[in-house]
């Protein structure tokens, strides 16, 4: 009976205190690069889930249940903000409710640069500072059924701000943050790991101004305009790109606009992504004698975790060498 009673006793205590898990917030992130960042800063406590999972892209990314039930149930959700991945709006509002949500691209510190009109790009494009959102489109362009134009603010911001690591720092920063005010039980582990975190940043850095300082003036077009971080950070020269947003396809003006843009710089390369069909890139290349070549700022190649972001600025930095240096 002694024995039983402990039992009960031990039991009924094990219910009632909390556990590691419960104490631990459930934490949801939108897309890849991000997910690593904060897979980095968790590292020891917790994995967060990820919404925009293999070589998918939030600019085309349908919602599934298991998604769905992942921001029911999530008490913290990391995304950009809605420039990136408008799929997110309506589903935050409805099944987010109790989360608390962190929009990165509001994050103090960040660089910010405007989103530039058109794919071949103009030389008056220029660095801005201010909040606003959404990819815009090029003239001539229409938006993708069931897009709104509310999400498309033409005087807004670029919002691939992963691409400079000073700007993944910052974010790094409003990560450590909240994750800290959500869990402060954990606030010593998520500080030693964001700042090993901004460390390696600062290193990935110097290795790549390194490594891309040979291919500075040589330029190349791209399947959509992502890369205004990259370029801004390490000078490479992005003479244009097939698309302003992977939403809407270019019609055959703009395909034979930056034919002829390849043909009159000389573009050396012409890159494609890999989760959007690469015809249009041999459409363009055809004729020259501009190389071909895959660039992944989204990481829909590489598997999720801590070391994602790493892979996937060193994969930019090794995929325009191996193409420019031929």
């Amino acid at each position: 009976m002694k024995f039983a009673a402990a039992l009960l006793l031990s039991s009924a205590a094990m219910i009632c205190a909390p556990s590691a898990f419960a104490a631990t917030p459930d934490v949801v992130v939108s897309i890849k690069p991000i997910h690593s960042l904060v897979a980095s800063v968790m590292k020891g406590v917790a994995e967060p889930k990820l919404i925009v999972e293999g070589a998918a892209s939030p600019h085309t990314y349908n919602m599934r249940p298991s998604n769905a039930a992942a921001l029911q149930n999530a008490d913290l959700i990391f995304w950009v903000g809605h420039g990136m991945e408008a799929f997110l709006e309506k589903p935050l509002e409805a099944l987010g409710s109790k989360a608390t949500v962190v929009t990165l691209e509001d994050a103090p510190g960040l660089t910010k640069l405007k989103f530039r009109e058109g794919g071949v790009f103009e030389p008056e494009a220029e660095e801005g500072h201010d909040h606003g959102h959404g990819h815009n489109h090029g003239a001539g362009e229409d938006h993708a059924d069931g897009e709104d134009d509310g999400d498309h603010d033409h005087e807004g911001n670029d919002v691939h701000l992963w691409l400079d690591p000073m700007n993944a720092k910052a974010m790094t920063a409003e990560i450590e943050k909240q994750l800290v005010q959500a869990d402060a039980e954990h606030a010593a582990i998520y500080q030693k790991n964001a700042a090993e975190l901004m460390g390696k940043l600062d290193a990935l850095d110097t290795d790549l101004k390194a490594e891309l300082s040979p291919i500075k003036d040589k330029p190349f077009i791209v399947f959509h305009d992502a890369y205004q971080y990259f370029e801004h950070r390490y000078g490479v020269k992005v003479a244009g790109s097939i698309t302003v947003s992977p939403e809407t396809m270019p019609g055959a003006e703009r395909v034979k606009e930056i034919h002829q843009k390849v043909e009159d710089l000389g573009a050396t390369c012409v890159f494609a992504e890999p989760q959007f069909e690469p015809k249009l890139v041999k459409v363009v290349t055809e004729g020259s004698k501009a190389k071909s070549g895959v660039l992944d700022p989204e990481a829909g190649a590489l598997k999720e975790g801590p070391e994602l972001y790493f892979d996937m600025m060193r994969g930019l930095a090794t995929s325009l060498k191996t193409c420019l240096s031929q």
